[in-house]
């Protein structure tokens, strides 16, 4: 993590900055643009919305800097050298915000910008950290019903209670986004984080809609792969469980050879059976291979703590200012006259 670079807040104090990771999502950035910045300016309070590009390899990064063009004053984008992930791009985005607040948002318009002023408002009332519940869902059904599994996974074995762990529409305060970023963790789940951290957590119901252009960049296998690192960065019950079905295991294994030792003592060698003890073999196979790769997700989220390999690298930063900025880990920000 580049935790080195965290900026202070800028002469003119940013009560609200608004964090946008964008990958490949040429199709719906005018749409964003066009909602998203009259929702701010009526809020009535200095913003700045703070576009990360996340290696995209399409138009995005053309029409983004376009926008600074036009709106230099409360734009900044945060170019990222590679795609590195939503987790990356939120963290390079909160080691660079300038905000107060600061609140996270999905550029595909699934989250309406129009629901931002009610964060806000939660935000104003004291709360460090309000998380967001959808209305009602407008995702393929195969993401609702594995949504929801997750969610009762996570909860249960975590104990952390997140009613929409999947909803990106969430507000933090400077000093829990701050925490995030130090805590330097290679893989988490940053709402997760944030409830741990958070002194006065909250939840909103929002609206949700269907998606306004382009694809989702979220497949099955990522939505495992992000609950994968919610369950192992916050609990160690899958380890418990393994141990317990291994004793339960060896348990039963001990008391099924006594009573092959009982049948060959008394009734002589036996035929019958092999089946039976080929399907015991290949369940106990099974386990002790489910066993290896539960202890290898621990241990690889072990090695990439150890090697402390940056997530990602910064390569530029257009905002309104002189000069060129130079970040620690030897990236540089463009910027120009405001």
């Amino acid at each position: 993590m580049n935790a080195d670079i965290i900026k202070e807040p800028q002469s003119q104090m940013i009560a609200l900055s608004v964090l946008i990771p964008v990958y490949n999502e040429q199709d719906v950035l005018a749409i964003l643009f066009e909602r998203l910045y009259p929702v701010l300016d009526t809020l009535g309070r200095p913003y700045e919305i703070l576009f990360v590009n996340d290696g995209s390899s399409d138009g995005s990064a053309a029409l983004l800097a376009q926008q600074f063009e036009q709106r230099p004053d409360v734009t900044r984008v945060v170019s990222l050298s590679s795609n590195a992930g939503q987790h990356a791009a939120l963290i390079a985005g909160f080691e660079l915000a300038h905000g107060e607040f600061i609140i996270t948002l999905d550029a595909d318009l699934q989250n309406p910008p129009e629901e931002i002023p009610k964060l806000v408002a939660e935000m104003d009332k004291g709360f460090d950290y309000v998380g967001s519940i959808r209305a009602s869902r407008h995702d393929k059904a195969w993401r609702y019903i594995a949504s929801r599994l997750m969610n009762s996974l996570r909860e249960k074995i975590t104990n952390i209670h997140m009613t929409d762990q999947g909803c990106m529409l969430r507000a933090y305060s400077k000093d829990i986004a701050r925490e995030i970023v130090v805590s330097n963790e290679s893989n988490t789940f940053i709402p997760a984080l944030a409830y741990l951290y958070a002194a006065r957590p909250t939840e909103i119901t929002v609206a949700h809609e269907e998606r306004a252009a382009g694809q989702s960049k979220y497949s099955l296998f990522k939505l495992i792969q992000l609950n994968f690192d919610l369950v192992t960065s916050f609990s160690s019950v899958p380890l418990q469980l393994i141990s317990f079905t291994g004793i339960f295991v060896s348990i039963l294994s001990l008391l099924f050879v006594c009573y092959l030792a009982y049948r060959r003592i008394f009734y002589g060698p036996e035929v019958e059976g092999v089946f039976t003890l080929f399907g015991i073999a290949i369940f106990l196979m099974g386990l002790l291979l489910f066993s290896v790769g539960m202890l290898g997700e621990y241990i690889g989220r072990i090695n990439g703590l150890v090697r402390r390999r940056k997530r990602f690298r910064v390569a530029s930063v257009l905002e309104a200012g002189e000069g060129v900025k130079s970040h620690k880990d030897g990236t540089k920000s463009s910027s120009k006259p405001g």
